[in-house]
């Protein structure tokens, strides 16, 4: 498998037994259906050794847009996350996966008081 952002190899990381894809060049994640909404309810650790890219390449790499699910080849869409509207992600449109930029996963799963308070209002 190659990355969707940067064409570049994969690697097979794994966390609790969710095995996941991280880009050997830009370290964006791939998560196949289910991963990551199991991975943000157990957060402890997942973000330190899951996403470990620097989050200045990620937000380099979060200005692609045009990429290609790496399971079908379909055109992948952005969206956002519910909570925290700042983090935008791609997904494939027939529910293969979803990529996550370096630094969007920890971001994700830590919730800051703004976050919170952008919520509430």
């Amino acid at each position: 498998m190659k990355c969707p952002k940067c064409n570049s190899d994969v690697e097979t990381i794994a966390f609790d037994e969710v095995k996941i894809e991280r880009c050997t060049s830009c370290q964006g994640l791939w998560f196949q259906t289910g991963e990551l909404e199991y991975l943000r309810k157990e957060t402890w650790m997942a973000d330190y050794i899951l996403d470990d890219g620097d989050p200045k390449v990620g937000k380099k790499f979060n200005r692609i847009v045009a990429i290609h699910c790496p399971e079908c080849g379909d055109d992948m869409r952005q969206e956002f996350d519910e909570e925290q509207p700042h983090i935008v992600y791609e997904t494939c449109p027939n529910g293969h996966g979803t990529f996550l930029d370096a630094g969007e996963f920890t971001d994700l799963v830590h919730k800051t008081f703004w976050d919170r308070f952008k919520r509430a209002r």
